[in-house]
């Protein structure tokens, strides 16, 4: 636990003690004690409202409960320099931040580690991501639910959740028969044999590319109605190899990988689905009409009941899929955050009902929505990529801006609002960049380290006293620090890795206010000058954890 984490601890159980010895309550009927971290610092560290929420039980006037608490707060043990009250009752804390330079040494010492908390203890959480069809490329949306999917996931881990990260691979449906047939079609075209392209089929270059492997690896043995079953057998196997590998490829150079890739397919092999009727029917809402079979989704604020199996025996999409959120609770998660585009929105409460009805709560079942994604070049929209002259890519964008941006970008915004990605400013080099911003920050800490040597600063920051930061700009620097904790924790429970981006953010302006105030490398001074490389040190550990949680790299040079 952090510093920071130890004295909000602390603060708490001060109150509660001065709260009984005021005889406002006693420890049984004790509220859950808020303490807020204001957004004017003119109020202090901290900010607590326990005086409103004890004056129904007290029975006073929340500013006299505050009087009565703070007459009672032991203000020297908790390392309090100042109480205010304000308003009528609020009571706000100012803190004496002699504790904030022990975070130095606790960065240091723990480098990665820092960040790192029990917050979660280590509930099974299965996150489910991209899962796009294994049937071409993976576009802009998939970009930015791979982001997020990935970014939640370290966020999650780092704050004590035990997170698997999952991709449900579609390999059961009509748009894998869809492959197969336009696989086929496009093998008879480059053996020049006459053949009727699918209706519905895919005309991507990647399946001409296929046809063309498949035509090297077998010749034309293939060719005739008697090879039919055995064809598409070898189509659907090659096929699916094909574009699971170009999927994990592009994902893996993304910086995303997976614990598990599930086969749809293995439901049905394994016997999976139709027995979670079962399941539901045991809740009552499985009924039978028109020779379907239906779920009364209504009861869970859909807006029509759904069928699970038609009238011909076939099961609609949905029926599997609940087969498979069984599945994962079967494997022993506690909780199931999936990652969907924003198609999909009008699914949640259908899904969200079934697993319900699968006997679950309702709060054991997460959807992230994932809105779309508009590249912008100055007012212009960008639809097609210059390579291809088709749709863009996540390969194509990651082509245009680099890896680093993409993936900032996309963790930048709440997942659900739809999201402008400037090509200009995701490529430029200023600090109107916010990942360029952040990442000079670290490479300009690397450069003084580097600087501190060659001058004859043996070590950098050996044997600092970190009592000498004192300065205003330097307690600004170590209490950014100090919040790194409460951010990754909050980010994981609010399921916004946002929060990750905008704390890096105002860490790295925090860093650049005192690195254009302070005289850092002094031969003059080198206790005072290993005292901020220190603290240097200490920025750069954090900026580096906050961005691998948001998959971005922290560059020693820029």
């Amino acid at each position: 636990m952090s510093i920071k984490l130890q004295k909000e601890a602390a603060i708490r159980q001060g109150i509660a003690d001065a709260v009984i010895a005021a005889g406002l309550t006693d420890a049984e009927n004790m509220p859950s004690i808020i303490l807020d971290t204001p957004k004017d610092k003119t109020h202090g560290d901290f900010a607590t409202n326990i005086a409103m929420q004890l004056a129904r039980v007290a029975k006073k006037a929340p500013r006299a409960i505050a009087e009565a608490l703070v007459e009672k707060l032991d203000t020297e043990a908790l390392n309090i320099e100042k109480v205010d009250i304000a308003g009528p009752g609020f009571i706000n804390f100012t803190l004496n931040n002699a504790y904030l330079t022990e975070l130095v040494s606790q960065i240091i010492t723990e480098k990665d580690a820092y960040g790192q908390s029990e917050f979660g203890e280590k509930e099974r959480v299965l996150i489910e991501f991209v899962s796009a069809n294994p049937t071409g490329d993976l576009h802009l949306g998939h970009g930015r639910g791979a982001a997020i999917g990935d970014s939640l996931a370290n966020i999650m881990n780092k704050a004590g959740f035990d997170v698997s990260r999952e991709y449900y691979i579609n390999d059961a449906g009509n748009q894998i028969m869809n492959l197969v047939l336009s696989t086929e079609a496009r093998y008879h075209e480059v053996l020049n044999v006459e053949w009727e392209f699918p209706e519905d089929g895919y005309r991507g270059q990647d399946i001409l590319t296929l046809a063309q492997q498949l035509v090297d690896k077998y010749g034309d043995q293939f060719i005739g109605e008697d090879k039919l079953e055995e064809r598409r057998r070898v189509f659907r196997e090659e096929g699916l190899a094909y574009e699971l590998a170009k999927l994990k490829k592009d994902l893996s150079d993304f910086r995303v990988n997976f614990d598990t890739w599930f086969s749809e397919q293995t439901l049905y092999d394994d016997n999976k689905v139709l027995p979670t009727l079962d399941v539901m029917k045991k809740s009552g809402r499985i009924f039978e009409e028109g020779g379907a079979t239906w779920f009364k989704s209504t009861e869970f604020g859909d807006d029509k009941d759904r069928v699970l199996i038609k009238s011909d025996g076939s099961y609609t999409y949905l029926f599997p899929d609940i087969a498979y959120h069984k599945n994962k609770f079967d494997r022993g998660f506690d909780t199931l955050i999936d990652v969907w585009g924003a198609d999909h929105h009008g699914y949640i409460a259908r899904m969200n009902g079934a697993i319900q009805a699968l006997g679950y709560n309702a709060d054991q079942f997460e959807v992230q929505i994932i809105q779309l994604v508009r590249l912008m070049k100055g007012d212009e929209i960008v639809k097609m990529s210059k390579r291809t002259g088709k749709s863009v890519t996540m390969r194509d964008l990651v082509d245009m801006v680099g890896l680093d941006a993409a993936r900032y970008y996309f963790a930048m915004r709440s997942s659900d609002t739809h999201l402008d990605f400037d090509l200009d400013l995701a490529t430029s080099q200023s600090s109107e960049n916010p990942v360029f911003y952040v990442q000079y920050a670290h490479a300009r800490i690397c450069r003084m380290l580097s600087s501190a040597a060659e001058k004859g600063i043996v070590g950098g920051y050996a044997d600092y006293d970190a009592s000498l930061l004192e300065n205003e700009s330097e307690l600004a620097v170590l209490k950014m620090l100090g919040d790194y904790h409460s951010v990754v924790i909050e980010a994981a429970k609010k399921r916004a890795p946002q929060r990750i981006t905008r704390y890096l953010h105002d860490l790295a302006s925090t860093f650049h206010r005192f690195y254009n105030h302070s005289h850092v490398i002094d031969v003059e001074n080198i206790a005072q000058s290993k005292a901020r490389l220190a603290l240097c040190e200490a920025v750069r550990i954090t900026l580096q954890n906050a961005l691998s949680l948001i998959g971005v790299s922290a560059p020693k040079k820029m």
